[in-house]
């Protein structure tokens, strides 16, 4: 049996199987980008060889447990592989597609922390147990990026504080999508000193109060971006009230694709944060300008809304990039775009941008159907 480097084929056998059996993984011709899919019932683990050269690699399980490698991945220990796996070009890794313990999960972000990583995606993927704590002397990998989409953990909301265990305070940009939970138990997670973005789009169940659960006060101290599209938002101040509550001081947030509408009357006044300079508003179904917005802006995205006239002066803030395209007012036909994209045989830039949600959507469920059936 051969000694592997890549850090994934540590915790998998090499399998002996048929030549018939169809070729899993595939590598382009400059050696940059590696695609396995482990469909096969006796899939050749061994293919994955071909991706030790690559930049970017992405696996997927077939939507099979891995938990007959438990015990064949106990003894395994990255550390003698740990000149091999610094060498390696890889510096993007999507796993997907797998029900997947919590400790072989560890296992590979202890040998990824050897590695030069820089971005990890998880799509797809059942976690199963609890994550065990890494040991002091072995920090899991230094990354910038991190993106989890249709992930679920078996301990809920707590799945962040465990997983942040084990990766180094670098991360960048945390994307959560699909989630099973964000309500996170503040008290076990650490700060994250350099995330800059954080997008936790496409989670429709989220919603305002779900908001003031995950954004941990003192937790984001350098945050930027916030991007909240289709994550089930009702009204612009009560996502200033979940922005105050955390503390949290964005340059820009998204609130596109959100179902708005004008704060109720008697709503108590909200300030933003101060730092806040560019707000998207488009694709939110706004009828009228809402109330309580920051009174100064740079940018501020109302495109693609049901505006029946121009927005009077005194219900904008102080604004020096506003975008008010592909609202009734100004196209009559802009509304029967938006509810209808295919009604005419030229499709609006207000159109396609609410096709392209709608297909990466239905697109990342039907994934994940696939990937478990």
């Amino acid at each position: 049996m051969v000694r592997l480097p890549c850090p994934l084929l540590l915790l998998l056998p090499l399998l002996r199987v048929s030549a018939a059996t169809p070729e899993p993984c595939q590598i382009d011709d400059e050696d940059v980008r590696c695609v396995c899919n482990f469909t096969h019932p006796q899939p050749d683990w061994s293919s994955a060889l071909q991706c030790v050269a690559a930049v970017e690699v992405e696996i997927r399980g077939g939507g099979r447990s891995l938990e007959e490698f438990l015990l064949k991945s106990a003894s395994a220990n990255p550390k003698q592989y740990a000149d091999m796996l610094k060498a390696l070009r890889l510096r993007r890794l999507t796993v997907g597609a797998a029900r997947v313990p919590a400790q072989i999960l560890a296992l590979v972000l202890h040998a990824l922390g050897f590695s030069r990583l820089k971005e990890l995606t998880l799509e797809d993927l059942e976690v199963t147990g609890q994550v065990p704590p890494p040991l002091q002397e072995t920090p899991g990998p230094a990354l910038t990026t991190l993106r989890l989409r249709n992930v679920s953990w078996a301990t809920g909301g707590a799945w962040l504080g465990e997983l942040q265990q084990w990766l180094q305070p670098s991360l960048k940009v945390l994307k959560v999508a699909q989630a099973s939970s964000l309500a996170f138990p503040c008290a076990q997670l650490r700060a994250f000193p350099a995330l800059t973005t954080l997008d936790l789009s496409d989670n429709p169940g989220l919603g305002e109060r779900g908001l003031t659960a995950a954004l941990c006060p003192r937790k984001f101290p350098a945050l930027e971006d916030l991007a909240l599209r289709n994550a089930g938002m009702e009204t612009p101040s009560g996502v200033c009230a979940a922005l105050a509550g955390a503390g949290v001081q964005p340059h820009r947030l998204d609130l596109s694709h959100n179902s708005l509408r004008a704060t109720a009357a008697g709503a108590r006044e909200c300030v933003w944060p101060a730092a806040l300079s560019s707000l998207n508003l488009s694709f939110a179904e706004l009828e009228q300008v809402p109330k309580g917005l920051p009174p100064k802006l740079t940018v501020l995205d109302l495109s693609c809304n049901k505006l029946n006239r121009a927005p009077r002066p005194e219900e904008l803030p102080a604004v020096d990039d506003l975008t008010l395209e592909g609202n009734p007012y100004m196209d009559p036909e802009a509304l029967q775009h938006q509810e209808d994209p295919m009604a005419s045989g030229v499709v609006p830039p207000c159109a396609r941008s609410a096709l392209t949600m709608g297909v990466s959507g239905t697109l990342a469920l039907l994934q994940g159907a696939w990937g478990f059936a």
